[in-house]
């Protein structure tokens, strides 16, 4: 059982992490798309998103406190229950770290990613953490600046019909 304390903390965690991630991927990246375009609003939101996932790989560090329950996700590696989706991606994840840092991408900022695949809970970053860690930063972001940029433009098109539309 879960004390109330370790739920507190990973409640805010998760809250003050989502918070972060939410006004950064739907708000901040799809504006500079707009505003810059996706060459240049790449490039921004690529390097605020590797200082920001830094600096929140820094701090978690420092905190020795696992306030995400990364360290306790890290056993889906080794489910080996029921649910058929659960261990295909515990095998997928166990046979290889690329392969589960590039899935992990996807849906993860690098932050995660990198926490997720390192061996051992806290410290400075090895040369592998390190590989993980910018291939996920930079798989994360191209494939969300490629979708906020089709997000960007099916707006401007619908806009635009809307705009130029008789009646």
């Amino acid at each position: 059982m879960i004390s109330k304390e370790r739920f507190a903390e990973l409640a805010l965690g998760y809250t003050v992490n989502q918070m972060m991630v939410y006004g950064f991927d739907f708000g901040l990246y799809p504006a500079a798309i707009y505003w810059q375009g996706l060459g240049w609003g790449f490039v921004t939101m690529a390097l605020l998103s590797l200082l920001v996932c830094w600096l929140t790989l820094k701090f978690y560090d420092w905190s020795k406190r696992d306030w995400l329950g990364i360290e306790t996700i890290k056993e889906l590696r080794d489910y080996t229950g029921p649910r058929r989706a659960a261990r295909w991606m515990g095998w997928v994840l166990r046979r290889s770290d690329p392969v589960a840092c590039v899935l992990l991408s996807i849906k993860f900022d690098p932050f995660i990613v990198t926490v997720y695949l390192r061996h051992g809970r806290y410290g400075a970053l090895t040369a592998r953490d390190w590989r993980h860690f910018l291939l996920s930063w930079l798989i994360g972001n191209a494939y969300w600046a490629a979708l906020c940029f089709g997000g960007v433009s099916a707006l401007r098109w619908l806009w635009e019909w809307v705009r130029h539309s008789p009646g």
